[in-house]
């Protein structure tokens, strides 16, 4: 059996089957959109067929520095766009960017220090309620400006803001009355906020909510995106006192389950002039807290979503947490977090068909 039909058949393995059998047959030739309870349906494509290539831990060039609270390697990963001609890679529990060069080597980039003067925050310091949380990067193109926007979470006060960086000058920015504003919109937000997602189209930028948090009251979590103009995002995070962007083009979707466990956004991306995602299949028991992933799986929106399952090299089913996909320069290339502040993350090289 080569790889890609093993990939195939792990894909089919990891494909709900309890009450929905038609989700087990080919879609490809799907031209129409399904729903089931108000909510989009991404539906599982055995012809794509997603493979793991190549793995590269990031490790920065030097060694780590105790002065700078750096460590020598990127941590958790958490999103991925080019800027500048390079790679940047953010982290979701250190005030460092990653800039990759041409040649793979990986440059560190000192973000503002957080809490106690610290840059690192996890459980073992007592500091993660603390860290901004970054967990989605996209790049706005305004005219001769080009704007790189990482965005928290928004699942505590403490990760609702925003990194720009626009030339040579880096901030980060306070974005509390978005946060607010897409919280309130419930029909994104559902019972929890997490943005873990964001890609640049057109004129506007489409943020992706991960439905992985916990209910509240008749709320559930949702999987969901919407778009806000470009212009006006970056208008107001110059200033926060402007007019807040408006939200529209709400879409909650149905993203399909690997081993009973749902697939739930961790980010998007540009293919094409369409929008692809990938989503992590991690039993967390709410927006904060992580938990042990039983499979991922990449996709695309549009008209008729569907998605294939993420295989290793051997064709099993890969259970590392994808939560930064590009497609740059024609290649796909994806970052890990492990969840482990002690383990490089890793940039990997994935082989995709019949996307």
């Amino acid at each position: 059996m080569d790889a890609c039909e093993s990939c195939r058949q792990s894909a089919a393995r990891g494909c709900r089957t309890e009450k929905k059998s038609w989700r087990n047959q080919p879609t490809a030739k799907l031209t129409v959109v399904i729903w089931v309870n108000n909510l989009t349906v991404s539906v599982l494509d055995p012809a794509i067929v997603i493979s793991v290539m190549r793995r590269t831990p990031l490790f920065y060039e030097g060694r780590g520095d105790v002065a700078s609270d750096r460590p020598s390697h990127v941590r958790a990963a958490s999103g991925i766009c080019r800027f500048g001609g390079r790679l940047i890679v953010i982290q979701d529990d250190a005030n460092w960017l990653a800039s990759i060069d041409e040649e793979g080597r990986v440059h560190p980039v000192a973000l503002p220090r957080g809490a106690g003067g610290l840059r690192l925050f996890d459980e073992s310091r007592g500091n993660k309620h603390q860290k901004l949380d970054l967990e989605a990067c996209t790049v706005v193109t305004l005219g001769e400006r080009q704007v790189l926007l990482a965005f928290g979470s928004g699942s505590t006060p403490a990760r609702e803001q925003i990194v720009l960086v626009d030339g040579e000058r880096l901030r980060v920015v306070a974005a509390h009355a978005l946060y607010r504003s897409l919280r309130e919109a419930t029909v994104f937000s559902g019972s929890e906020l997490n943005v873990e997602g964001a890609v640049a189209l057109g004129d506007d930028v489409i943020l992706f909510n991960r439905g992985n948090g916990a209910c509240s009251g008749v709320r559930r979590p949702v999987n969901a995106t919407c778009k806000l103009n470009a212009n006006a995002l970056v208008h107001y995070l110059d200033d926060v006192s402007r007019v807040v962007p408006r939200i529209r083009d709400v879409e909650a979707f149905d993203l399909g389950t690997v081993l009973g466990t749902s697939l739930t956004f961790t980010d998007g991306a540009v293919f094409g002039n369409e929008v692809a995602y990938v989503a992590a299949a991690e039993a967390s028991v709410d927006a904060v807290k992580d938990g042990p992933v039983a499979g991922v799986a990449i996709g695309i929106l549009g008209n008729a979503p569907r998605y294939g399952i993420v295989c290793e090299k051997n064709g099993e089913p890969s259970r590392s947490k994808i939560e930064g996909l590009i497609h740059d320069r024609g290649r796909w290339l994806a970052v890990v977090d492990s969840d482990e502040s002690m383990q490089p993350a890793e940039i990997l090289e994935l082989n995709i068909s019949g996307l």
